[in-house]
């Protein structure tokens, strides 16, 4: 590898992109590119700092890092996860803060304390596998849906959600509730293996500088 190599980022499309950059920002890393927001551009570059930079969707930034099209991702640690890729966790980012839970009506408390076999709702299929066969020891059926899963419970679908919770109100305003928590969530650094063996020294140095500037 020479200097010349362009270290790349897959950032989660959104907020989550918008909080790095500010980060990014704060301890000198900047794309002037990003900041165009008429821009038809896919890839934005730091020619100074041989930087690389594109947004993906969020479940997709796991898959650009594992293969190696992107060094390092910024995601949710609910896609991390999810996903469960080949790539290193190496930084809690702090922002983003959420968690992921098993939610329904008050009534539904009783079939999670007694084992029954319940259906159970989400677009997180593989949380809620590994929370209720590995953790809960209880024989679930899991319906993945993509969009609203608060409409499970509501329309008889599911007995319970898995979803991931910021402040309640959506569940409250449908007379839902958390039932029990699985795991507290926020944006994570990620990086390829081989990515961290080649570039190991200018990405320990960014995991540092990062790690120095959310400590403060």
């Amino acid at each position: 590898m020479t200097n010349d190599r362009y270290l790349t980022f897959a950032l989660g499309k959104g907020r989550l992109a918008n909080k790095t950059l500010e980060l990014f920002e704060e301890i000198g890393i900047t794309c002037e590119e990003m900041k165009d927001k008429n821009s038809r551009k896919l890839i934005f570059v730091n020619e100074d700092l041989k930087l690389r930079f594109f947004l993906a969707k969020g479940p997709d930034v796991p898959t650009y890092v594992e293969y190696g099209a992107a060094d390092i991702g910024v995601v949710g640690r609910d896609t991390i996860v999810e996903e469960n890729r080949n790539v290193y966790e190496v930084l809690d980012l702090g922002f983003g803060k959420c968690r992921m839970c098993v939610c329904g009506p008050a009534s539904a408390k009783e079939l999670l304390q007694h084992h029954e076999r319940i259906r159970v709702a989400s677009k997180y299929p593989n949380i809620a596998k590994d929370y209720f066969y590995n953790k809960k020891h209880q024989t679930v059926d899991i319906i993945k849906l993509n969009g609203s899963v608060e409409l499970g419970p509501l329309v008889e679908l599911s007995d319970v959600i898995v979803d991931i919770v910021e402040t309640g109100s959506t569940l409250r305003e449908n007379g839902l509730e958390v039932l029990e928590e699985i795991c507290p969530l926020s944006a994570r650094m990620i990086v390829n293996p081989v990515s961290m063996q080649m570039e190991s020294g200018r990405i320990r140095e960014l995991v540092a500088k990062l790690r120095t500037k959310l400590e403060a």
